[in-house]
Formats: structure tokens, sequence, C-alpha cells
């Protein structure tokens, strides 16, 4: 049987502009997307705009056969980054919220729903607030992405809901990052994994430390590549794959993300009538 995995949180319209072209993203709609490839049941459930913005995510993720049946539909823009590029790394430049934290109550139809996946993934971005409790108790399984946000003070508050959790620390030496990685497992999380660029990847889990060296990749853009890994690396452990294996699966997926352009591609052509500043 399939693993069910449920993405929860954040998406985006992720807008190139120095090239112009924009591509649905997000992380927990990248991994929803990543884990359906990989040949999970997956669905999709935030917030999206009543925009062209919103309306591109919802045609997509239907392509991809991820599920969008609790998702809001809230009236007013998507969010959606603006990014440029230095050679093929992405660079930030600005980003526009939009309705992604208008999440309202969790009923019991929604809690029925989360509980109805083997794993929920969230991130950072998510914009839940108040509400990762509620998720938290109907969730089965809850991972979640710090991405290179995190603090010591967000990691303490939130690590004592995490079981698995991820964060981005590449410029930080091996005894920083194990460092790091013994402070998360303290504050509560089951499992923590940190993605280190090129140096690959470090996790820590029942008193263990695993390294996976970064897996040879023909970088065409770096967009999603995170993503890519965090789903690969969650569908292994749901199958009962060691942590080594995992690390190894989300490197490889992570190395295939890099061969095109977005977080899972559907790029479309997008203009703006004030060119920002790249």
């Amino acid at each position: 049987m399939a693993q069910r995995l449920l993405g929860l949180g954040d998406n985006t319209v992720d807008t190139y502009v120095d090239r112009g072209l924009q591509f649905p993203g997000g992380n927990a709609v990248n991994v929803a997307v990543q884990a359906r490839r990989l040949g999970a049941e997956t669905g999709y459930l935030g917030c999206l705009g009543s925009d062209e913005a919103g309306t591109l995510i919802v045609q997509v993720l239907a392509q991809e056969g991820v599920d969008t049946a609790r998702c809001r539909i809230r009236p007013g823009p998507n969010a959606r980054a603006f990014i440029g590029h230095d050679g093929q790394d992405r660079r930030f430049l600005r980003s526009e919220r939009g309705v992604r934290g208008e999440w309202g109550a969790f009923d019991a139809a929604d809690r029925a729903y989360i509980a109805g996946f083997d794993l929920v993934h969230s991130s950072i971005y998510s914009e839940l607030g108040d509400a990762l409790p509620v998720v938290r108790s109907a969730a089965r399984r809850l991972s979640y992405d710090f991405s290179e946000r995190w603090t010591d003070e967000n990691l303490a508050a939130t690590l004592p809901s995490v079981d698995i959790a991820f964060l981005s620390h590449p410029s930080a030496s091996d005894e920083e990052c194990r460092a790091l990685l013994e402070r998360c497992i303290g504050w509560g999380a089951g499992m923590v994994v940190a993605t280190r660029g090129a140096k690959g990847a470090l996790a820590l889990a029942s008193g263990c430390f695993h390294e996976q060296p970064a897996s040879p990749a023909s970088v065409v853009d770096t967009l999603g590549a995170g993503d890519g890994f965090i789903a690969a690396c969650l569908l292994a452990i749901l199958d009962g794959a060691g942590i080594a294996a995992a690390l190894e699966a989300g490197v490889e997926q992570a190395a295939q993300v890099c061969g095109y352009q977005g977080g899972f591609g559907h790029g479309g052509a997008w203009a703006s009538a004030e060119a920002p500043v790249i």
C-alpha cells in the first residue's frame, strides 16, 4: 500500500523576474508533489488566493494528482516570491504573503482529513501560529522544515511538537552543526536533519549521527532541491528504511530536482507592469 503524505501550510508562486517566468511552489506544496511523483498518495492543505496565482496552484496540483479537497480559497492575492539569479543559484528579492496565513479554525472535518495521512509535513513559512497544536493533535506523525530561518527561540518553541525536523545550515563547521542537532534533540525533536548544500546532510537520531555526502548533479536551477530531499527522505523513513538509506534517497532526489527550473516545473510566462530591481 502506498504511503500517504500531506503537505500542510505554505504555498507561493516563485516568480523569476530576470527570466520572465513563474512556477508554482512553496515548501509544503513542493514536498507533496515530489512525494506524489515518488509513488505516495498525497494531499495539500493550505490557503490559496482567488487570483490567477492561486488558480495556477490548484490546477497544477490536480494535474500532479495531489488532493486539495480541504484547501481554503480566500478572496485576495496568493502568496508570491520574487527571485533573481546569480548564475544558476537563486537570490530572493522580496515576497508577498497574500492570504497564506488566513487559516481560520480547523474543524472536525479538517482534523479527520489530517488524521488520514501517515505523515503531515509543514514549515516555518506556513504561518500556523496557534493552529500548530491542533495539527499536532490530529497528525499521526509531523515533520517540519525550519529552512534557514531557525533561531534557538523558534526551535525551542516548536520542536516539542515535531517528530522529524529539517533545517538548513550550509555555512557551519562540522562541530557547529553537530552541536545544533544535539540542541534540537534536547528541545524535543525525535529526529533532526541538517541540509548543508554541497556538504550533503547530517542527521541525529537515537543518539547517533549519520553523514551523507551530496549527490553529483547537473545544475539547471537549485530552487526546490531541499524540498525534493525532504520528500524522498520522509518516504524512505515511512517505508521503514534506516536513516542512512533515507539520507541517500534524499540527496539523490535533490540532485534530480536541480536538473530543471522551478520546484517541480510547470513554468509559465510572467510579466510585471513595474519591473522590480534585480
